[in-house]
């Protein structure tokens, strides 16, 4: 005999929705972040557009607001944690004082075979990557419900699963995201706050130096079954389900959005 004592009944299509949440997206002024925010509103979250510049930010709200969504832009370095106390509080105003779900995305690479890669470049991308999730995270734990609706979705890549030439540093930023969102998975299950990362592959700025290089295009190409790149909005609706009831018993796992790259 079964102990499940949850209930049985469908809930069907709504549980993908996210009316009445709050969502943080940072890094959200371009690219998959930006068809991340955008994504949620159309789920009917109030969402916190973020980014480094905030003309970019003020641009993805101003769509998400002007397609009858609800959203704010803010001005956000994720590197300074005064920046990020105020980024989470700006968010948890949305939603009369709860964020529900936040999104780590905001990121820089700094590429160079590692004889020729320099102290700065290596701590510039560890800082925006780590650092900067370490910061939203930390601040963001006073304010996401124990409801069961809290989500923490980390974005990694590839290069933290496999590693990666000429990128050091960025392979081991996204390694060590996998790492944090394992360790918080483990930690915030007791608030019921589910914590998961995506490792998507998409043509954004982040991947104009691959894509404009002739040769390492095809040879990225060669390693994805789908043989194409994936545009960001093919990429935002798995965030929607990590964020959506429909993921509430998900934690603690890696989901590459890549093609098939990782197997």
């Amino acid at each position: 005999m079964s102990d499940y004592s949850g209930s049985s009944e469908p809930k069907g299509i709504s549980v993908f929705g996210l009316s009445g949440r709050t969502a943080l997206v940072t890094g959200a002024g371009s690219g998959v972040g930006a068809a991340v925010a955008e994504a949620f509103a159309a789920a009917g979250a109030a969402v916190l557009v973020t980014d480094i510049n905030k003309d970019a930010a003020a641009q993805v709200s101003q769509r998400i607001t002007a397609a009858g969504g609800t959203a704010e832009p803010f001005a956000l370095d994720v590197c300074d944690a005064d920046n990020a106390r105020d980024a989470v509080a700006a968010a948890a105003q949305l939603g009369s004082g709860t964020l529900n779900i936040l999104v780590n995305n905001a990121g820089v690479i700094a590429p160079a075979m590692f004889p020729k890669m320099d102290e700065a470049k290596f701590r510039r991308v560890l800082d925006t990557h780590l650092m900067g999730s370490y910061h939203c995270s930390h601040a963001a734990l006073d304010v996401l419900p124990e409801d069961g609706t809290g989500r923490i979705i980390n974005v990694t890549s590839a290069a933290g699963l496999t590693g990666t030439i000429g990128q050091a540093n960025y392979g081991a930023a996204k390694a060590a995201i996998i790492g944090l969102t394992k360790s918080l998975a483990r930690e915030l299950a007791r608030q019921s706050v589910t914590v998961n990362a995506v490792a998507p592959l998409a043509a954004t700025a982040m991947t104009e130096n691959i894509r404009s290089n002739e040769k390492l295009a095809a040879k990225t190409l060669a390693r994805i079954p789908l043989g194409r790149w994936a545009y960001p909005d093919e990429i935002a609706p798995t965030f929607v389900f990590l964020a959506s009831d429909a993921a509430a018993y998900i934690t603690g796992q890696i989901l590459p959005v890549d093609g098939g790259t990782v197997i």
